[in-house]
């Protein structure tokens, strides 16, 4: 790939706890191809809806975070950071030169011609399924799920450390026979470290208001404690750590 020297970012987050192991510097690329019902980031999902940043000043800002992140590291996230493969893979080079442990969050919706790069280059991959059926991942997201899929296959393939996501949403995903299905499914996957459930929230609402755009889970509850708890026990009954 060619050395791109400026990406279109969003925000950052400087001392995150939720995107990978450790305490991390994560970086929130603007644009996606998806356009999930449920989004807690719908304004990070055009390129426009960040900044054309410098990578090079970039990873001096997060030079100065090292002694805080030192047993973490830093998260390639969004929006969709394989939408901008070409800078993600120039950012992701220039931290390893840092020595920071990279990973990359994503939906893996990107074609493999475009994101292989990213995705060999990267120390862990976040990768998050949201759903196996293709009627119901178009209904949530407008897309296939058949990225992804080939995407897991691909990290798979080569030996990717990968923590799987996925988004409990009741009426949705939140539903026994789907996550058993889905846990099944999974355990042929060998590079599969964990399995991370994120129950849905409501904590996105105001952005699709202000932002204007129709939102259609109003009405949709957070899931319960138990209704969470069940859902883990059928990934743990399958072998993963959730």
């Amino acid at each position: 790939m060619s050395d791109v020297q400026t990406a279109y970012i969003h925000s950052v987050e400087t001392l995150g706890t939720l995107d990978g192991p450790g305490i991390r510097y994560v970086v929130f690329f603007a644009g996606c191809p998806l356009r999930c019902i449920y989004c807690h980031n719908p304004d990070t999902q055009n390129i426009n809806d960040g900044k054309e940043t410098d990578l090079d000043t970039l990873v001096r800002d997060i030079c100065g975070y090292r002694n805080f992140i030192k047993s973490g590291g830093v998260t390639l996230s969004g929006g969709e950071p394989l939408m901008q493969p070409r800078a993600a893979y120039a950012l992701l080079q220039k931290l390893k030169a840092q020595g920071f442990h990279t990973a990359l969050d994503t939906a893996g919706s990107v074609e493999l011609h475009l994101s292989a790069p990213v995705l060999d280059t990267a120390d862990l991959v976040l990768l998050d399924i949201k759903a196996l059926d293709d009627a119901l991942c178009r209904t949530l997201t407008s897309k296939s799920p058949q990225n992804t899929l080939r995407t897991l296959e691909y990290l798979n393939n080569m030996g990717k450390p990968v923590w799987l996501r996925h988004v409990l949403v009741p009426g949705y995903t939140l539903d026994e026979a789907r996550l058993k299905q889905l846990a099944e499914f999974l355990t042929r996957f060998h590079c599969i470290e964990r399995v991370e459930l994120l129950p849905f929230h409501k904590m996105g609402e105001q952005k699709w208001k202000a932002l204007g755009r129709p939102y259609t889970l109003y009405n949709t509850k957070e899931p319960t404690a138990d209704e969470v708890a069940q859902a883990k026990q059928i990934f743990a009954q399958h072998g993963f750590i959730v």
